[in-house]
């Protein structure tokens, strides 16, 4: 079942945002002491890389990397080999509209994000800023790619900001802000790190990065998923992705693309997408949207008229018109009564809600519908014996479910794989360790026995 979503139109205003097999390890940064205020063993970044285009022989543009911070040394052949497909898929995610550039006059700079996906799985985050570089006359825009394993957009957009500010003066004031970064002990959630850099004619700066309490809030803005769909439009969308069907997101700008993904698949938490993720799908990859399995893809506006099974699914014209088509019962499957309810939630923020509104609102809205449809997963996990794994009893789980439309759903919900990594994750788990989701499901119960005491 394929889902096909239009997040641009009537999107004036979204803020800026804010893969491929891949692997090897970079030269690790020596140790410094840290405490409590900050994660140990992190980092903020890998490696930064400025691709800039290029102008070859045959007359157009190509993406090539011009500078790498740090530089890895010391690689042995299939290290190098590994290193080169990273760096060619960087070059790909920071001008995936291919070679059709031109030198520009003006150029509103733009941030975007995408997700590089290891050969073992894990995923590595690409924070970029496209910019047009200060000058006289036409130019091309060149792009700054920071590879790292953090997931958290706000802190590298604040970064970038830096970044552009230094670049506007010099090309080499840039590299001494990024060493005292990397540098930098990462900080834990709801602290700050301060990073001292020196500008000539400003002196000496001191930027502070703060990163928000909710860790797992922090990569997203859910102001650019909600100005750019409604709420019921959400839902069908949140319908589809938690039951792992095809997804592809329409728009012209690479930030709402990837703010929009990155959006939407928080809203699964405590589950995790496990399919193909490309937030920002290069024209050389367009392929991708043939494939028969589950997938959420950003793709560009201006793609939609090539040659592949996309065009076949909608037209430009219903791409100027309609917000989706859609293929399956995403409308439907999820319980109205818990449907409503998320509905109720999310029409109590303002209409021009902040950021940290809609991180208290929005989790308050669809964590709820986790807890009413699964929150019961830890009964049903049989164990032998103290210590011992456990083994998830998945009927028994879901025919202990009175409501009929609720057992309809968690009975295709129990079959996809974002739940099966998580109840497997629980069966290892030891019993007196809960996480986030457990600690939310006994408030919850507790709530629902007090107030069944009072009645």
């Amino acid at each position: 079942m394929l889902l096909l979503v239009v997040i641009d139109i009537l999107c004036a205003g979204v803020p800026k945002e804010p893969d491929s097999p891949l692997s090897s390890e970079l030269a690790p940064v020596e140790e410094k002491p840290r405490d409590q205020r900050y994660t140990s063993g992190q980092f903020f970044f890998e490696y930064l890389v400025v691709v800039s285009l290029k102008k070859t022989k045959s007359g157009v543009y190509e993406p090539q990397i011009t500078y790498q911070f740090p530089k890895k040394d010391g690689m042995v052949r299939f290290q190098k080999e590994e290193e080169e497909k990273t760096l060619k898929a960087i070059t790909l995610f920071c001008f995936p509209e291919g070679i059709n550039w031109a030198p520009l006059t003006e150029y509103c700079s733009e941030t975007f994000s995408f997700v590089l996906t290891e050969i073992d799985g894990s995923r590595r985050n690409g924070y970029c800023r496209r910019l047009l570089p200060h000058g006289n006359g036409a130019r091309p825009p060149e792009a700054y790619c920071i590879i790292s394993k953090v997931a958290c957009f706000g802190l590298f957009s604040k970064i970038f900001d830096e970044v552009e500010k230094r670049r506007q003066k010099s090309m080499a004031m840039i590299y001494p802000f990024m060493q005292s970064l990397r540098e930098a002990p990462f900080p834990a959630p709801g602290n700050t790190v301060n990073i001292k850099s020196f500008i000539p004619e400003s002196g000496t700066e001191i930027i502070s990065l703060t990163r928000p309490i909710d860790s797992w809030l922090e990569h997203v803005d859910f102001r650019v998923l909600f100005r750019c769909l409604t709420d019921e439009e959400v839902l069908q969308v949140f319908a589809a992705t938690v039951l792992e069907r095809r997804i592809i997101f329409i728009a012209e700008e690479l930030g709402t693309l990837s703010q929009v993904i990155h959006a939407v698949t928080v809203l699964l938490y405590p589950f995790i997408w496990q399919h193909t993720l490309i937030s920002i799908v290069p024209e050389i990859l367009i392929d991708v949207v043939m494939a028969p399995t589950p997938y959420l893809l950003g793709v560009q506006k201006s793609f939609i008229c090539l040659p592949v099974k996309l065009n076949t699914q909608i037209t430009e014209k219903s791409a100027e018109t309609c917000f989706c088509k859609q293929n399956g019962d995403e409308d439907s499957i999820l319980p109205h009564k818990l449907k409503e309810e998320i509905l109720q939630a999310l029409k109590s923020r303002n209409e021009n809600a902040t950021l940290e509104e809609l991180n208290r609102v929005v989790p308050e809205a669809f964590l709820p519908f986790f807890m009413k449809t699964v929150g019961h997963f830890s009964k049903y996990i049989v164990r032998n014996g103290p210590g011992q794994p456990g083994q998830f009893q998945k009927r028994n789980f879901y025919k202990a479910l009175e409501s009929k439309s609720t057992r309809h759903f968690v009975k295709k919900f129990v079959e996809t794989q974002m739940f099966d990594l998580f109840i497997q994750e629980a069966e290892q788990r030891p019993t007196n360790q809960n996480g986030f989701f457990e600690q939310k499901i006994a408030e919850y119960q507790r709530k629902v026995r007090e107030k069944t005491k009072k009645h």
